[in-house]
């Protein structure tokens, strides 16, 4: 009975937590003044949760799909030119960005406007998660667009081919996306009246 009770209140804590979190979100893009005034309604508490990254979405995009080179190095060659980095992984999200991409994931961790991508050793850190290669990186948005962001003529594909770097390109009419699973606190930026 008195682990329920505990369960109960650390659920309710949790609870007001989450809720404070989206309040705070919601006075700080109404204070922004976007372009929308932000009325006390279902949908504009979905657009908040879908700008905060907060639920999980799914539509039409691309998956890559990024690994190291198969090439075997040649003698007094650095083996590092071979293998992805955080820097690839950074080209290729800013060429989906400037493509129009709405929500991205790598590897399962949603990008948010905090994200970070990072390299953490061996491994590639985003959102404080690590993860080695294969990378896959999911896209929604106008799977065209998005594909040819990729694929241009001395675009990243291209350049990231010239050391091996394995990149293979997935055009969906479904792609699913979760939700950031971390939070998002401000303790320094404040609210400019």
């Amino acid at each position: 009975m008195r682990e329920k009770f505990f369960i109960c209140i650390f659920l309710g804590i949790i609870f007001a937590f989450q809720f404070y979190q989206i309040h705070d979100l919601k006075l700080m893009i109404q204070n922004q003044n976007i372009g929308r005034t932000f009325q006390n309604s279902e949908k504009n508490l979905d657009e908040l949760k879908f700008l905060s990254c907060a639920v999980p979405v799914e539509g039409e995009g691309i998956i890559i799909r990024l690994d190291d080179s198969s090439k075997v190095t040649k003698s007094g060659e650095n083996p590092n030119l071979y293998v992805v980095h955080d820097d690839d992984i950074l080209r290729v999200i800013n060429e989906l960005k400037a493509a129009g991409a709405e929500a991205i994931s790598i590897n399962g961790q949603r990008l948010t406007a905090v994200s970070e991508i990072r390299c953490a050793g061996p491994t590639i850190s985003v959102n404080n998660v690590r993860s080695s290669a294969p990378y896959e990186i999911c896209a929604i948005g106008e799977k065209k667009s998005l594909e040819n962001s990729i694929k241009m003529r001395g675009g990243v594909e291209e350049t990231l081919k010239v050391w091996g770097i394995q990149l293979e390109v997935e055009v969906k009419d479904k792609i699913f996306i979760p939700a950031y699973k971390g939070e998002i606190q401000n303790r320094y930026a404040k609210i400019v009246e």
